[in-house]
């Protein structure tokens, strides 16, 4: 069944991936939605396709698994093998600056590293760079998700959106 939810040593919280624990789908739905609204049927679907490989959706929950407090998504760069983006990194407003990003990206890297093996974890940010910074991201090229290019993205590179990468 995969991971176990992860859970540092006397933390009240674990992070888990949410195809093992489907009864997370709705609240983790809003959490994404306060953020990024879109139909609840799409966003579903993105959720309902969270597998042990990717793409895969991990979230942060309390103890017992009473309430979604983060949420990460992890997907795969057809062009790029042994690297993955991390998409939809969500926390809820209420919990904000209480370093719940910090673990949730923490446990993302720890998954992509040892259950998934990969080694360059990529990201997009408009407004939380400095975080990522803070975090070890560093700044890149942008990079397409949807496979090779053999021309010039304008658009990525005139984009408000940072891109960013960390090597594991």
């Amino acid at each position: 069944m995969g991971l176990p939810p992860f859970n540092e040593s006397g933390s009240p919280f674990n992070v888990v991936p949410i195809h093992h624990y489907p009864e997370l789908m709705k609240d983790t739905c809003a959490l994404i939605n306060s953020e990024w609204p879109r139909s609840e049927t799409a966003r579903m679907r993105s959720l309902e396709a969270s597998c042990d490989t990717l793409p895969c959706s991990l979230v942060l929950t309390t103890e017992g698994l009473s309430r979604v407090i983060a949420h990460c998504k992890l997907s795969p760069i057809p062009s790029k093998s042994k690297s993955c983006f991390i998409e939809s990194v969500v926390v809820d407003k209420s919990c904000r600056g209480q370093g719940f990003g910090k673990l949730i990206m923490k446990f993302a890297e720890d998954y992509c590293r040892v259950v998934l093996d990969l080694k360059v974890l990529y990201l997009s940010t408009i407004d939380q760079e400095g975080f990522y910074e803070r975090i070890g991201y560093e700044f890149c090229a942008p990079i397409s998700m949807y496979g090779p290019r053999h021309c010039e993205m304008p658009s990525l590179q005139t984009a408000k959106k940072k891109y960013m990468k960390k090597a594991l």
